[in-house]
């Protein structure tokens, strides 16, 4: 077809997904094109540039492990990284690796047709341009389609909007106005902080409250970096065979941590309280029975409601940041200094379960009680998960029918989160059924990109050109995914967190990550390739 670019395959995004598919596919011998919208390199870490964005993942661990030379010449700064400095690092891998030559940026894929008579996808994009590839890997990430908050007359509000989503490049200063922020997710949690200590004040229109806790971030220490890098080797292979892909999460170390024995229903009161002395933060989930007993996740709550009360001083604010939902139904959030927050005079906490808003004015937030006056609206209203991304894009696989139809009808299925039934030759890097967010990504989006160039390498070598999820595998595969959040807090009366689309209005509620642990998934998808991929339909 005259003005259409025939590649093998055709990478959409250009984060951590498609920076390595890129590489990964062009290095098995694969002609190879990769579509990304924005105009740079970094996925979610080029758009969520807030006020203090930050990692929940130590760096040597959030980082590629399969180039011992990136390894060994990036140099990290801080246990947690910052949204620059890991922008920064995917821009030296992108320039390390001559990835960039093989890139288009602001380049949106707008809409895909699967081809039944060649098995080949057409792709176009917002630039007018017209592509056809074999194969299509969708890096198109799990929290990178903004919501778009529906709330009364925010469309008239004439004062300065942000989207932490989608913050200005060239930053903004919050010095001497007036703010609110919207949302108290991770967003809004890291963000908090940063505006307070600049804002003339500060509201904080809390939604849901958030369970977190004190990252303890600081820089790495002399030699701490080159003792790491002497042992990488080491620290991968933990990597890969822990529950999560982690070895920490942020400052504390999972390693010779055991299950909890103890149960909290089961434990007096002061003895509670000797554990909370104890153990911190860590205290309120250090139990046996609190992720799997609604009883014992309230007596789990009350002990994180507890830490919350010694620090913030006005009772009435310590009771409303306290989360009414059940603690480890949403991921937890790591902060720095965000409930010593509240402690400060130029910042006031509204309760929007106490005072819902009514409208957005062209100067305020009003709710049903008061009016909140404001220079700067801050919204961190979320992400449609896991879905989102791929659902804006019309995606038509046989007999035409849309992905996006699928997944409303059917909710967000797959199988392995690699591919969904009907769409043949399109690969999902951490798609819904992978443990992709229950899980460092780096760690499970390498093991994703390389199962899927191996296939590719595989059916090549066997003339293959189609392979496709098996409808009946890819029910089977739902079915014990689901298995696994039954009877746990994750699927309990009153969990309405966005692992199950919740917070998406119409979104059929499953819970898209699968729970059972990277070591799990791994050892299934190995037996998939090594039984010639079974589930899969081959031709």
């Amino acid at each position: 077809m005259e003005g259409v670019r025939n590649y093998d395959a055709i990478v959409i995004g250009a984060g951590f997904s498609g920076l390595y598919a890129v590489y990964s596919l062009r290095e098995a011998g694969f002609s190879v094109r990769a579509l990304e919208k924005a105009d740079g390199v970094g996925g979610t870490w080029y758009w969520n540039r807030y006020p203090g964005a930050r990692c929940d993942v130590q760096s040597i661990e959030y980082s590629y492990s399969f180039s011992k030379e990136i390894q060994e010449e990036w140099e990290w700064t801080e246990l947690m990284p910052a949204q620059p400095e890991i922008e920064a690092y995917l821009n030296f891998v992108a320039d390390r690796l001559d990835l960039r030559k093989d890139i288009e940026l602001s380049t949106r894929v707008t809409a895909m047709t699967f081809d039944e008579s060649s098995n080949t996808w057409f792709i176009e994009t917002d630039r007018g341009q017209n592509f056809v590839a074999r194969w299509v890997i969708a890096g198109t990430g799990c929290l990178s389609e903004p919501l778009e908050p529906d709330l009364p007359g925010l469309d008239t509000f004439k004062g300065v909007q942000l989207f932490t989503n989608r913050f200005p490049k060239e930053g903004f200063d919050f010095t001497g106005h007036r703010v609110g922020v919207i949302g108290t997710g991770s967003s809004g949690v890291q963000c908090i902080p940063i505006i307070a200590e600049a804002a003339d004040h500060l509201y904080v229109f809390q939604r849901s409250a958030a369970y977190s806790r004190p990252a303890n971030n600081r820089p790495l220490r002399p030699g701490e970096l080159e003792g790491v890098k002497a042992n990488y080797e080491e620290l991968r292979i933990k990597q890969r065979n822990a529950f999560a892909g982690l070895v920490s999460f942020g400052a504390v170390s999972f390693e010779g941590l055991k299950p909890p024995e103890r149960r909290i229903l089961e434990t007096p009161i002061e003895e509670r309280m000797k554990v909370l002395d104890e153990l911190g933060w860590s205290a309120p989930a250090a139990w046996a029975d609190v992720m799997f007993d609604l009883e014992a996740n309230r007596a789990g709550t009350e002990l994180y409601g507890e830490l919350i009360r010694r620090v913030v001083k006005d009772p009435d604010v310590a009771e409303s940041l306290v989360p009414h939902y059940p603690m480890g139904c949403k991921r937890q959030i790591l902060d720095t200094g965000y409930f010593e927050t509240f402690n400060r005079d130029n910042v006031t906490l509204v309760d929007l379960r106490k005072e819902p808003i009514e409208r957005i004015t062209a100067n305020s937030v009003d709710t049903i009680r008061s009016s909140y006056e404001l220079d700067v609206l801050v919204l961190a209203t979320g992400f449609d998960a896991m879905t989102g991304a791929l659902n804006r894009i019309d995606i038509r696989g046989r007999d035409g029918r849309t992905l996006r139809d699928v997944w409303t009808t059917e909710g967000p299925v797959s199988y392995l989160g690699l591919q969904v039934a009907g769409f043949p030759n399109l690969f999902t890097v951490t798609g819904p059924g992978s443990p992709s967010v229950l899980s460092n990504m780096v760690v499970s989006i390498e093991q994703h990109v390389e199962w899927i160039t191996d296939c590719l390498v595989f059916l090549r070598e066997h003339g293959l050109n189609t392979i496709e999820a098996e409808p009946d595998a890819q029910a089977a595969w739902v079915e014990h995914a689901a298995s696994l959040v039954e009877g746990t807090i994750r699927n309990s009366e009153g969990c309405n967190s966005w692992y199950l689309g919740a917070n998406v209005p119409g979104k059929k509620r499953i819970h898209m990550p699968y729970t059972g642990g990277l070591p799990a998934y791994r050892r299934k998808c190995d037996e998939v390739a090594a039984t010639g991929y079974s589930g899969f339909s081959l031709s």
